[in-house]
Order: structure tokens, then C-alpha cells, then sequence
């Protein structure tokens, strides 16, 4: 009997040592399945994503030609800069009536706005008016945009009349009753040596004399502004017009998207945008430092579009989108790297690229002497994003947007 155990005992003892060898070549079968299946998924990816952008980067052209820059790190949302949700208390109001209502102006309690279909449009007691349009149709493509026009920055000026710049076509005097449109300063014009391709914003002296406005490139047009920040062209003016002699006086050029433009309420001197470079710039018009200019706010949280007045004595600047901090700016990430902003765009248009930058709204009110007085924030730009001005009246703030279907209002009283 325990002659027979033992041999049962042994072959139990066998069959187990074969048993655990079938497992071995077994998860040897699997591992080399998996490393094959690895090599496959690698190699698949390769073909389908390295091949084309290294293909991409060697053949195809880009449309621009970008400029390595660098910012400061963005400033911290603290203190006034606080992350909030003030915006998302905005009314949205005549939705899809409004294609990019980009700057606002008021004459009592009419506003005036112009749009993305090149239309300067009056609404009152609620009611939308064409009053006039400087281009022509067909509008509505980015094809059509030259010749239908795209006005941008509205004043009204002291005899009670619009004043407009029209990005493609220049600037205008426009009257708000009949419609009647004078040109005052042509985009064909040349103005020391250059043709202006993207007249902006325009801010206008109490007695009427001066304007001063920008052109924000003699290179790039608005419908290409995505191209003009990301390369970084230095090749923006802020220019001043005499409306007696009619002659154009260039302030200052070289600047980087020269955008916004606001008087002081002295009048002594001329804040304008630099919007790709994040900050405010200050041209002296008056006093000991007449023909100077110096930095107003450097490395904002985002980049400005149209500056306006504050009834504190400060001024409203809308941004156009945010540079992250905590967290990460896109915007941050390519200045220094001309070589990926290249690739990217060899390989995504304008809109498509832009689909990468997270929305965001964002309005600053400035102090006198450029300090940050609030903020009013909606984070992911879910009523308002994109705020290309933010204009004062009546206790109101009217968010205009460049992109926007809607005018956006908020009620400054009850924040």
C-alpha cells in the first residue's frame, strides 16, 4: 500500500510540473501577441501621424512668417483680478439679430453698433435700423470681407454724427438721421511709404479736431488678425488726423497689433492697445512730455481690444481672451516657439487653430494710473467671451463682441 501511494504521490507530483510549464509557454504566447500587437499600434501611428507632420513641416508652405517673442509670466487672479462669474449676470440681448457687434457708441438713449455684414445699425425702443453700410454685398464669407467692409470702432463726436473706422475701407463720418457717409481718411491712402491694410479703433477730441486712430497692420487684414497675432508682426501704427488740415500724422509705429485707442479725459494723452504683446501703451499729445510715450500697463492677463472711459476716471478694456495663471496659456507656450506656430498652421487654418484657445470672458476696469481697480470674469465664456469693448451708460455696461450674435448688457448696480 504505501508502494502505491508513493508512485500515485510522484505522478501527482509530475503532472503538476508539466502543468505549470504549459503556463509559462503560454504567457510566453501572450507576451509576444502583445508585443506584436504594440509594434503594430506604434507603427500605425507613425504612418498616420509622424509621417504626415514631418511631411507637412518639409513640404507645405506657411502662411506666416512668425517672430520669436516672450511675455512675463501672467499675472496671479488674485486680489482684483479674482476669477469670478460677475459676466455670466449679463443679459444677451437681441440674440442671432446681431452678427459681431464690435463697438458700441450712444447718443442718448439710442445705440449704435456695427456688425460682421457691414452694417452701421441703430437700435431704439428695442427696434433694429440700418442707418448705412460703407462696403458693398455680398457680405457673409471671409472672401467677401474686403469689399463688403467691417466697421470696427465707433465714436460719436461733438455735433452729434458717427465716426467710424472701417477695417478695410478707412475712416468715416457718418450721419446717424439720414444715413449720409463722408469719407474722411481712404485705406488706399499711403502714409509714409505704407498702405493702410486694417484701419481699427479710432478716439476723438472733445472740440472735434483731432482723431486718432490705428492701423494695426500694413501687412495683414482683420480677416486674418489670427495670422497677425500669432506671427507677431511689428508693423501696427497709431496715427493722428486732423480734421482742418487734413493731413495724417504717424505717432508711433512698430507696434504689435496696434488695436484699442482712448484718449485721457485731460486730453493730454492717447492710450492705445499692443494687443499681442499683452499690454497698454501711452502717447503724450501735451505738456513736457509732448511726442513721448511710455508703458501705461504691461503684461495684462490677457490681450486687449478697445479701451473706453470709466465714470470713475478710469477706463474699461475688454480682452479678447486670457492667459491663464494658474494654469496654461497657450498663447505663453508659442510666442518663443516660431517653429511649432509654423507647423501648426501648415497643418489647420485660422479657425481651426483657434479652437485650441479656451474660451473665456474678461473685462478690466483701470484705474487713472493703470493700476486694476475689478474684474468682471465668466470663466469658459458661457454668456460672454470674446469682449471686444466694454462701453458705459446709463449705469450699464454694453459688452460688444467681434464674434458674437448678441450685444451683451450688464447692470453695473447690482454687482
Amino acid at each position: 500500500m504505501k508502494e502505491s501511494e508513493g508512485l500515485r504521490q510522484r505522478r501527482l507530483q509530475q503532472s503538476r510540473v508539466v502543468a505549470d510549464e504549459s503556463r509559462d509557454v503560454d504567457t510566453k504566447h501572450v507576451s509576444a501577441y502583445s508585443g506584436k500587437v504594440f509594434r503594430i499600434t506604434l507603427t500605425t501611428l507613425v504612418v498616420t501621424i509622424v509621417v504626415p507632420l514631418l511631411t507637412a513641416a518639409l513640404l507645405l508652405q506657411s502662411p506666416i512668417n512668425p517672430q520669436p517673442f516672450s511675455y512675463k509670466e501672467p499675472p496671479l487672479l488674485v486680489g482684483p483680478l479674482e476669477a469670478n462669474d460677475k459676466l455670466r449676470q449679463a443679459e444677451r440681448l437681441w440674440e442671432g439679430q446681431l452678427l459681431g457687434p464690435e463697438s458700441i457708441a450712444h447718443i442718448g438713449d439710442v445705440i449704435f453698433t456695427g456688425t460682421a455684414d457691414g452694417q452701421i445699425l441703430k437700435i431704439s425702443d428695442g427696434n433694429i435700423h440700418s442707418v448705412a453700410r460703407i462696403g458693398k454685398l455680398p457680405c457673409g464669407t471671409r472672401e467677401d470681407e474686403p469689399t463688403c467692409g467691417r466697421p470696427l470702432g465707433l465714436r460719436v463726436g461733438p455735433n452729434g454724427t458717427l465716426f467710424v473706422a472701417d477695417a478695410y475701407y478707412g475712416l468715416f463720418e457718418v450721419n446717424p438721421v439720414t444715413g449720409e457717409v463722408k469719407m474722411l481718411v481712404s485705406a488706399q491712402e499711403v502714409i509714409q511709404g505704407k498702405r493702410m491694410a486694417f484701419v481699427n479703433d479710432l478716439s476723438i477730441t472733445q472740440n472735434g479736431r483731432k482723431i486718432y486712430f490705428t492701423d494695426s497692420s500694413s501687412k495683414w487684414q482683420r480677416r486674418d488678425h489670427k495670422y497677425l497675432v500669432i506671427e507677431g508682426t511689428a508693423d501696427g501704427r497709431l496715427m493722428e488726423y486732423d480734421t482742418v488740415t487734413k493731413q495724417v500724422e504717424v505717432l508711433m509705429d512698430d507696434l504689435r497689433f496696434a488695436n484699442g485707442v482712448q484718449l485721457s479725459p485731460a486730453e493730454d494723452y492717447v492710450l492705445v492697445s499692443e494687443t499681442t504683446l499683452a499690454r497698454i501703451r501711452r502717447y503724450h499729445i501735451s505738456g513736457l512730455r509732448k511726442g513721448g510715450h511710455d508703458m501705461f500697463f504691461d503684461n495684462l492677463p490677457g490681450l486687449p481690444d478697445n479701451i473706453r472711459p470709466s465714470s470713475s476716471g478710469g477706463y474699461w478694456v475688454g480682452m479678447a481672451t486670457l492667459r491663464q495663471n494658474p494654469g496654461f496659456s497657450v498663447m505663453d507656450f508659442l510666442a518663443p516657439r516660431p517653429w511649432l506656430k509654423n507647423l501648426i498652421f501648415k497643418l489647420f487654418s485660422q479657425e481651426m487653430a483657434m479652437k485650441f484657445v479656451p474660451k473665456y470672458g474678461l473685462v478690466l476696469e483701470l484705474n487713472e494710473d493703470g493700476s486694476v481697480r475689478r474684474s468682471f470674469h465668466d470663466p469658459h465664456g458661457v454668456v460672454v467671451s470674446a469682449v471686444s469693448e466694454a462701453s458705459e451708460h446709463g449705469g450699464y455696461l454694453y459688452l460688444g463682441s467681434y464674434s458674437s450674435p448678441a450685444l451683451c448688457r450688464l447692470d453695473l448696480n447690482q454687482l
